[in-house]
Formats: structure tokens, C-alpha cells, sequence
């Protein structure tokens, strides 16, 4: 069997606890990608491989909570119920699960946004001379 043929198999899910349900994690599809991306562009800035989820939620709860119900396939509704603690462990393992998402697709795009407006602000700062 080559190693080709292991990628057409499925992602294996990340199962969490909460509320006492298990919750299967897996990588978001295609279909999912468009509202995913819209939903975390206003995070994602301030994601690193330790993000200050407390931080995330106060300032951008709305995106946050848009960017879970799409990633975890349940309701708006339940997403919102949640206590703080299981909507933190919700997000880091959703945020874990599509990490290459995140590196792949996402990371250059602000990497890239982020040179631009550099080098226009650069062009902006008075010389000391």
C-alpha cells in the first residue's frame, strides 16, 4: 500500500467532554471554509501557540463564537451557553485540530497584510535629519 493512500482516509477526530457530551473535533471541510475564514480573520492576529483566550473573548466574542459553531457543526445557540472555561477548551482544541489551516491558509495572508502596512507607514515617518 503506497503513502498515498493514507490521505484519502479520513481525519481522525479530536474528542473533548463538555456539559458531559462528547464532542468529536475534525478539520474543517470546504464547504466550511469561506464562513470559517470570514468568522476568524478578525482573530487571527492574535492567535500564537498560546493565545490569551480570555483576551479573544472579551474583544472579539462574536467572531469567536461565529468561528465555533461553523468549526464544531453546533448551534449558535449552544456555543453561546457555554461557561467560560468549556468555551476556552472548545476553542484551543478547534484552533488545535486546524492548526494547518491556520499556518497554511491563514498566517501568510497576515504576515503579508502586516509587511504592506509596514512599508506604507514607513514611507509615512518623518525623517529625524
Amino acid at each position: 500500500m503506497s503513502d498515498n493512500n493514507f490521505s484519502a482516509l479520513p481525519p481522525v477526530a479530536t474528542s473533548i467532554v463538555i456539559n458531559d457530551e462528547t464532542i468529536d473535533i475534525t478539520p474543517i471541510k470546504i464547504g466550511e471554509l469561506p464562513a470559517f475564514s470570514r468568522a476568524v480573520q478578525p482573530i487571527v492576529a492574535h492567535l500564537s501557540a498560546s493565545p490569551d483566550w480570555l483576551a479573544l473573548v472579551a474583544e472579539h466574542g462574536e467572531p469567536l463564537i461565529n468561528a465555533l459553531t461553523i468549526a464544531t457543526r453546533r448551534s449558535r445557540e449552544w456555543i453561546a451557553g457555554l461557561e467560560l472555561d468549556d468555551a476556552i477548551k472548545l476553542a484551543s482544541t478547534v484552533f488545535e485540530v486546524n492548526a494547518d489551516f491556520f499556518i497554511q491558509r491563514l498566517l501568510p495572508s497576515v504576515t503579508e497584510a502586516a509587511a504592506r502596512l509596514e512599508a506604507r507607514m514607513a514611507g509615512r515617518v518623518p525623517s529625524s535629519d
